[in-house]
């Protein structure tokens, strides 16, 4: 098996990167988003903690928003795992209210009741703040839903098959109740050793990032083939 781990993430450290508040203008309507965290190092450079996309027409920029904005854990299984952890970590009993999703009416005439929504309100806010504070990302146009569903699950595949990638001592996921997430060091529990990325694959990658950024950055050398 290839290992192009070290490449894609030189690759992904040369896009332009996004940090909170971003201006969502410079953000396609669909794509694929790769995510930094703060202290969290691979193969010289700042390591992938997580791969996204939208399964939905135009909505990267929503899903984007969802994750750093909007304060609904049901709405982003990225917030949820964020609070997960910061729970677990703490061992708050509140962890089990956490996880009742009231995204549909029925779970809310059933469950709403017994949620202590001071503070899911506090943890919610907690979880705004460390991903603001924490998380940069990148992003590469992808307009195709098949396309892009496929290259996210190949490079979360793998990046979660190397060995180099490993997350720091004070990572926040070493706390998450997930095993999947503490063992690849990966904000995911989806797509995880599946396929990986090709020779082809990551060539395709980078025509897309040449595509997507010669014509509206100014970046000498910007020339990923």
């Amino acid at each position: 098996m290839s290992n192009l781990c070290p490449d894609l993430h030189r690759f992904a450290n040369r896009l332009p990167l996004f940090q909170f508040p971003f201006d969502e203008t410079r953000i396609p309507l669909n794509g694929i988003y790769i995510l930094f965290e703060k202290g969290e190092l691979a193969h010289g450079t700042n390591r992938i903690v997580r791969v996204g996309t939208h399964t939905g027409k135009d909505q990267l920029r929503l899903r984007l928003k969802q994750h750093f904005v909007a304060e609904n854990k049901d709405r982003s299984i990225f917030r949820k795992n964020i609070g997960r952890s910061l729970l677990h970590k703490e061992n708050d009993s509140f962890l089990r209210q956490w996880e009742i999703d009231l995204t549909t009416r029925s779970a809310k005439e059933k469950y709403a009741s017994q949620i202590d929504r001071e503070k899911r309100l506090v943890t919610e806010q907690r979880v705004t703040r460390y991903i603001q504070e924490s998380f940069s990302f990148v992003v590469l146009r992808i307009d195709d839903k098949y396309k892009r569903l496929e290259l996210e699950s190949k490079i979360i595949s793998t990046i979660s098959f190397c060995q180099d990638c490993q997350p720091s001592e004070n990572w926040l996921g070493r706390f998450s109740p997930k095993e999947r997430i503490r063992e690849s060091g990966l904000w995911l529990v989806n797509e995880l050793y599946k396929e990986p990325l090709s020779n082809q694959d990551f060539q395709e990658l980078s025509k897309i990032a040449n595509e997507m950024y010669r014509g509206d950055y100014e970046l000498p050398g910007f020339d990923f083939l």
